[in-house]
């Protein structure tokens, strides 16, 4: 994306830098990249980096006065993202931001000397990025988005929300690796709700509709949909089917629920691309990303659309709304 374009996108927030701190001039302009999974005209995308850019408007930088920023919109293509990756190399930044396991991996082999730092990752050891999360080593560290051993709360929720569901569908994306660990963690907890489950696997969004209107054809089905860029690229397809079908589902991010689905669970992603810039404003300020621990989530959110309830005519339980960080009514 052009520096003018990105200004543009963002320009309420450049506008709101303090004057004093644009006359002040640093020796050296320094440059940012950013690449994102999602694209340009998404206003999640748009969220998250504009948060980002606040982060690194309250640590004093600014575009145009002490950096340049570049940024590249991808999707789930591999080949759009290899591009990407090697256009902001390219440019020799001082930092980079990713996002998802298949952005960052491809920037740690393209770009060993860059200081890299990502936002929303789950399972980042698991993943291989970092050593560990308090000695991440080389150069990478970041924000993690959770463990596996979260996803289990999903299916807990969901039954809490909506009890009279036996059957589950978990939907996951082929091309993202983490959702086996999702699922996995998942399993592993079903016995326990006298909940059969129905992996779900996509690889693009032709089959999102085949897979779900399949499964809804039995009764007292449910539907959880686990981490991946397909699923929040096509997360208003996802959502009006699960409500054509009428499949009580639940979402890892708010996002989803502001959009018109049921009940969410999951840290709040927008707020990590602010910290995010915590991490880019030590870096450029000589810092080592190996010695900075890899933070996990301090809070996970959950949220609930009473208007999707009644929609599947459920009750949302009392206990379960004095719980919940954020009611849409």
């Amino acid at each position: 994306m052009k520096r003018r374009e990105f200004i543009t996108l963002l320009g309420s927030a450049a506008a709101a830098w303090p004057l004093a701190a644009r006359a002040q001039q640093h020796k050296r302009m320094r440059r940012i990249g950013i690449l994102m999974n999602l694209a340009a005209d998404d206003p999640q995308a748009q969220a998250r980096v504009a948060a980002f850019l606040q982060g690194l408007q309250e640590a004093g930088w600014a575009v145009g006065r002490n950096v340049e920023i570049d940024i590249r919109w991808g999707d789930r293509d591999a080949e759009r993202n290899r591009k990407n990756v090697a256009e902001l190399v390219a440019l020799k930044p001082d930092a980079v931001l990713g996002t998802t396991f298949p952005i960052v991996k491809a920037l740690q082999e393209a770009a060993r000397e860059v200081p890299i730092v990502f936002a929303g990752i789950i399972d980042p050891v698991g993943a291989g990025l970092v050593a560990s999360l308090a000695r991440p080593g080389g150069n990478t560290t970041g924000l993690a988005g959770f463990e596996y051993g979260m996803s289990a709360k999903w299916l807990e929720l969901l039954k809490e929300i909506a009890p009279r569901i036996t059957r589950v569908a978990v939907l996951r994306d082929s091309f993202t690796p983490v959702g086996i660990g999702q699922l996995a963690a998942i399993q592993g907890v079903a016995p326990s709700f006298g909940v059969e489950l129905s992996p779900l696997v996509v690889s693009d969004s032709g089959e999102i509709e085949p897979a779900i209107a399949s499964f809804s054809r039995g009764s007292s089905g449910g539907l959880v949909v686990t981490v991946s860029t397909l699923a929040e690229v096509h997360r208003d397809l996802i959502i009006t089917l699960a409500a054509r079908y009428r499949l009580p589902a639940i979402y890892p991010f708010r996002t989803f629920v502001r959009s018109g689905g049921l009940i969410s669970y999951g840290p709040d992603i927008v707020d990590q691309f602010r910290r995010a810039a915590g991490y880019v404003d030590r870096i450029l300020k000589g810092e080592k990303p190996a010695d900075h621990p890899v933070q996990q989530p301090t809070k996970l959110e959950l949220v609930i659309n009473l208007e999707a309830a009644k929609g599947l005519d459920l009750e949302v339980p009392p206990m379960l709304l004095a719980r919940a960080d954020e009611v849409i009514e």
